[in-house]
């Protein structure tokens, strides 16, 4: 099931009550809250360790929501998004082998100008 479009609508009911300029961490804790209440589960601050030569590595890096096996959402509050933003969510997505990604910037006047979708197909 595709889930995106639920989590966007989320999202911009999220930018519609709030607008831009806000801290990231707010965006994320009220979209949190609109998945939960549209009964979407959603995990926040998902830790992902790296696997380098069948070794574990904890380096800190996180997912900022996770739709377990599902859907990997960016979230940022910037000016305006550059390609290593993308860069980074098509690496998570690489390394949990999960195909969905969204990147949203809260930080536009209209939230659908912020938003980009990705997919990946992972080969057997």
């Amino acid at each position: 099931m595709d889930c995106t479009g639920e989590v966007i609508g989320c999202a911009i009911e999220v930018h519609k009550q709030l607008g831009p300029g806000l801290l990231e961490s707010t965006y994320e804790k009220c979209l949190m809250y609109e998945l939960y209440s549209n009964n979407i589960t959603a995990h926040s601050q998902v830790i992902l360790p790296i696997c380098y030569k069948n070794m574990n590595i904890e380096a800190g890096y996180r997912l900022d929501i996770l739709l377990p096996n599902e859907l990997i959402i960016e979230l940022k509050s910037v000016d305006r998004l550059i390609p290593v933003y993308s860069a980074q969510l098509l690496t998570y997505m690489k390394l949990t082998h999960i195909n969905k990604g969204l990147l949203i910037n809260f930080n536009v006047k209209k939230l659908t100008d912020g938003i980009r979708r990705f997919n990946l197909s992972f080969e057997s």
